[in-house]
């Protein structure tokens, strides 16, 4: 009996010592960079391994490094991905030209206009609650909108012509900038002072926001036209009334964290300060000078803006599209169903409204390009003119940043640069496409 006890504890532990040294070799091999805070695995592997050419990449690289040689970008950080796994993981330049900073890749960017797909998220949450519907009139969640009056021209006197709207502005129409709001940055019309003298973007919360903009009338009828626009602002204040909590509380609870985004917010806190990026601008000549923007992101804003008003790093926005080429899903947490993400990335936008006429920048609204919910939609790239597979869907941010998500070729691109768009700014956006694509030699790897 003695013996056979004896036995039994020494194949014990012989297994335990097994254990041990298997869990010590795993260690021993695993990527010391394999995993970050949410687990998302950021080990660049070799571009063949997912369909890239190695040497064709080197194409991508020299066009950003041009950009930064010729004085064009102060710097840029880039994240190239197939198949959820990432094959380029570039840093370019400078954080700031002065004093010739080296940029990082956890340096942190104001990320503009890049925050309206994050609040179509928000939006899609609150949607799968059944909160709200496409074909619901805003007034339902804004009743100071019921009211709402359409311009329709100038008098004699050139006082402004109102009438009523053909119909209510819907939620549908709030997503994709067709419901009659402007910004009044971008056009000189009647309307557009009018919000300039609002001063909307100076408002202490979204609710004076919300007062200040029921008082203003729509640019044209509902649905009529294609016009950027507050609508994601607007959006931002009714996630806080479906939700009771502010925009930045309920992003990052339902949002950031679940993604693992640690370093997206409102703002840029004190100890995080020395990894925020110098912003530029063209001056007349188009070379770059610095620029605050107006904003120093040092304290939590009154009013957030769902429309431009977060900052992030290159990594926390790819964890962001990467749920997205997911169908929802990053690391076994769900954020959206597949149906709201097809949702979200399709086009919207009816045949009238793509002839070219409307747009913003360099975004054209055209046969094989429309709009989705917060986000440009390539529904026939190859109509468009454009190299990236059918349903690619992106957007971009006033200081450059932009990214893009290919579920055809199963592509995910981030790239943050800062530099506002004016005069000097190059087409580098644009380019990329054509650099990425043109170095994907084999699609069906």
């Amino acid at each position: 009996m003695k013996t056979r006890v004896s036995f039994a504890v020494f194949l014990l532990c012989a297994n335990l010592l097994l254990v041990l040294a298997a869990g010590l070799r795993a260690q021993q091999s695993a990527p010391s960079s394999a995993a970050g805070p949410a687990g998302i695995d950021m080990t660049v592997v070799k571009p063949e391994t997912v369909g890239f050419s190695s040497d064709r990449l080197e194409r991508l690289h020299a066009l950003m490094q041009q950009t930064v040689d010729r004085k064009e970008l102060p710097g840029a950080v880039t994240i190239l991905a197939r198949h959820g796994k990432v094959l380029d993981y570039r840093v370019y330049g400078a954080k700031d030209v002065a004093s010739n900073a080296p940029l990082s890749k956890d340096a942190i960017f104001r990320a503009f206009s890049m925050t309206k797909p994050i609040t179509a998220v928000a939006m899609l949450q609150l949607y799968e609650q059944g909160k709200w519907l496409p074909s619901d009139p805003i007034s339902k969640f804004i009743p100071e909108f019921a009211h709402l009056k359409v311009f329709k021209g100038a008098d004699a006197s050139g006082n402004m012509i109102l009438e009523d709207p053909v119909h209510p502005p819907t939620m549908a129409e709030l997503m994709t900038h067709t419901a009659g709001f402007t910004y009044g940055f971008f056009g000189s019309t009647l309307v557009d002072k009018e919000y300039q003298k609002a001063d909307l973007f100076q408002s202490k919360s979204l609710e004076e926001f919300i007062e200040k903009l029921a008082k203003l009338p729509l640019s044209y009828q509902p649905g009529t036209r294609w016009s950027y626009s507050v609508s994601m602002d607007i959006q931002g204040y009714i996630v806080e009334k479906l939700s009771g909590q502010s925009l930045p509380a309920y992003m990052q609870e339902h949002i950031f964290k679940p993604l693992g985004m640690k370093d997206t917010a409102f703002y840029v806190p004190a100890g995080k300060r020395s990894r925020f990026v110098t912003m530029y601008k063209g001056n007349e000549k188009g070379d770059m000078v610095p620029s605050t923007g107006g904003n120093e992101y040092s304290s939590e804003p009154g009013m957030a803006s769902g429309g431009g008003g977060s900052v992030s790093t290159a990594e926390d926005y790819y964890r962001f599209a990467t749920m997205l080429a997911n169908g929802g899903e990053l690391n076994g947490v769900r954020i959206l169903a597949p149906s709201s993400v097809q949702l979200m990335s399709s086009n919207h936008l009816a045949p009238q409204l793509l002839t070219g006429e409307f747009g913003i920048g360099v975004h054209v609204m055209r046969p094989g390009f429309g709009y989705g919910y917060n986000c440009a939609v390539e529904y026939d790239p190859q109509l468009a003119n454009l190299p990236d597979g059918r349903g690619t869907f992106f957007w971009d941010g006033a200081a450059g940043t932009w990214f893009w998500v290919d579920p055809t070729n199963d592509v995910v691109f981030v790239a943050m640069i800062q530099r506002l768009w004016g005069p000097g700014m190059p087409m580098v956006e644009y380019q990329s496409r054509p650099a990425v694509y043109q170095a994907l030699v084999n699609p069906k790897k």
